[in-house]
């Protein structure tokens, strides 16, 4: 881009007629003569390399600095003239480029200073009195380096997005890990640390997890919804994240706003609250949400998926009356014992964590917030202790640690008694007395991450799922190739019985021992071998779950055991 400087008495100009076919009409306003007094006349001349937008940059820049040098409206906003001149060069721009670089010109020009556009593409008749002072004309040429391109190895690019860093040597074989990888799970990159690629295995039991959480909540009386993951910075500033909770916050900018990628499903679950009014009649409103977020963590205490930057969260709230309260905590405390001893796991210890230093809400919010937790733990008889300090910044929670086969405990279940939210979102509800109240606010879940819960149920089973569960309930092994027509057979009427049951069948030219270790790696539950004596006794040779021994049983028998241990979850 070349520029010409000129500052001036005055410049007066007038359009005649197009210089240019394929330009824009201008309008009867513009048509007209202008004269502007005590004005910077930039000339410009717009060259094919200007499409960077760090060329209008320069250009702000450089007006800006001449501006301050002449001394330009002082005490107001100087007037700044921008008059395309192609004679100032013989490398130009294609008009539409020119026409584009001098709108965004005038555009990042107008915060400062009153700018005037001469049209482009006219012959226009021009007057013009400079001042006589060393710096009422300057030339500037204005151009950005343009920026290199990074350059980069493809195939190197791809052997480190291919790396997974797993040390199996200094890990055991019931490692949740370990039995991912046997049983084809789920795995990790360092292009997403922290996070996980669940593959079709793994995805399977998550869904059933989900899915039976569903069932369960539906039940209950709960609406599941879900809400947007990137929200505005505001949200946290009124919830209180961005003061308390900021530095484990994932921050974007879009537009010129910030915003947060979430790091808990609560703000939005009160924005799906307050859209609508409430009354007294609503209540208790039991909202669930299968919530992803994401939470920065340093990467030294990553670990599977036990320590997660990404996780899916089985989260709940519950917009409730003072007098409710009680009624929906006790609800919550047995809903997470019925949860846990679905899955055979041992409630080890309950621990009541009150407010922290860095806390929102009043003593007499939090006096009776956690009274209230503390009462209805005593009342269910649940032994806990208190952990000091430790409670939510916005309220006091009751956290569910549970014993695994290993004796190894983990939280899970948290439940958490909130006054201040509300109070910050200016919720309310009217009440009978047609009056306008404040609704309480319990936030909890119940897996607490379905990340963290699936390890932990991989590592309490060595991977020897529930049926219900396992991504692979029933193989079928042929003995020889003799039996594959009769071992497709079964299958096809397994699958009959048992709609969406999930089977599979190796007919691989390996031994039969062999085809038994590969499904005992994966931890399916059945495996049937048919043989000639299967055949033509027409019965089914049954490896359950693990047992060398083999079981003899009829279709019937097998279909009808099978199809109520997986109905019932058992």
């Amino acid at each position: 881009m070349k520029a010409l400087f000129l500052h001036c008495d005055y410049i007066k100009f007038k359009p005649l007629k197009k210089a240019l076919k394929n330009i824009k009409d201008i309008s009867e306003e513009e048509r007209k003569e202008k004269k502007i007094e005590e004005a910077l006349a930039v000339f410009l001349a717009i060259e094919k390399n200007d499409g960077n937008k760090n060329v209008i940059k320069e250009l702000v820049k450089n007006v800006e600095e001449v501006s301050k040098q002449i001394k330009l409206g002082v005490k107001a906003k100087g007037n700044v003239v921008l008059y395309p001149y192609a004679h100032l060069s013989s490398n130009l721009a294609s008009p539409e480029l020119a026409v584009n670089t001098l709108l965004e010109a005038e555009k990042a020009l107008k915060n400062k200073f009153n700018v005037i556009r001469a049209p482009f593409g006219y012959y226009k008749e021009f007057e013009i009195k400079v001042k006589g002072h060393p710096l009422s004309e300057l030339s500037r040429e204005i151009k950005v380096e343009k920026e290199k391109e990074e350059s980069y190895d493809t195939k190197q690019l791809l052997c480190e997005v291919s790396k997974t860093k797993l040390d199996k040597t200094k890990l055991k074989e019931n490692d949740h890990r370990i039995l991912g990888m046997k049983m084809d799970l789920f795995s990790f990159s360092e292009v997403a640390p922290g996070m996980v690629f669940w593959h079709n295995n793994g995805l399977v039991i998550r869904n059933e997890l989900i899915n039976f959480w569903r069932e369960i909540h539906k039940k209950e009386g709960y609406e599941e919804v879900l809400t947007p993951q990137i929200l505005d910075k505001k949200l946290w500033q009124i919830s209180g994240h961005w003061e308390k909770y900021k530095e484990n916050i994932f921050l974007t900018e879009y537009e010129k706003r910030i915003f947060a990628v979430k790091p808990m499903n609560c703000p939005g679950g009160i924005l799906i609250f307050k859209n609508k009014p409430k009354s007294y009649k609503d209540l208790p409103l039991r909202m669930g949400e299968l919530g992803i977020v994401h939470r920065q963590e340093l990467s030294g205490v990553l670990g599977g998926l036990f320590r997660v930057i990404q996780f899916t969260q089985d989260d709940a709230h519950i917009f409730c009356t003072e007098e409710q309260m009680t009624e929906e905590l006790v609800k919550i405390v047995e809903m997470a014992h019925f949860f846990y001893k679905k899955f055979n796991l041992e409630v080890d210890h309950v621990e009541l964590s009150t407010r922290p230093k860095k806390r929102i809400g009043t003593d007499n919010q939090w006096d009776i917030a956690e009274l209230t937790l503390e009462k209805v733990l005593k009342k269910l008889k649940v032994n806990y202790k208190i952990n000091k300090g430790e409670g939510a910044f916005y309220g006091p929670k009751i956290d569910f640690h549970v014993k695994d086969s290993l004796g190894r405990t983990w939280q899970c279940a948290t439940v958490q008694l909130d006054f201040s939210m509300p109070e910050r979102f200016e919720l309310e509800y009217t009440d009978k007395d047609n009056k306008k109240k404040t609704p309480v606010m319990i936030h909890r879940t119940i897996y607490g991450s379905l990340e963290r819960f699936i390890a932990i149920l991989l590592e309490h089973t060595n991977g020897r799922l529930p049926t219900w569960l396992s991504p692979i309930q029933v193989r079928v092994l042929s003995f020889t190739d003799r039996n594959i027509s009769y071992a497709k057979k079964i299958t096809k009427k397994l699958e009959k019985e048992i709609p969406n049951l999930r089977i599979d069948l190796d007919f691989s030219q390996t031994s039969l021992s062999l085809k038994v270790r590969e499904a005992e790696i994966m931890r399916i539950p059945y495996i049937i071998v048919v043989g000639d004596k299967e055949e033509k006794d027409k019965k089914l040779a049954v490896r359950i779950k693990g047992s060398n021994k083999i079981k003899k049983m009829s279709f019937e028998k097998f279909t009808k055991e099978l199809k109520k241990e997986i109905a019932e979850r058992k």
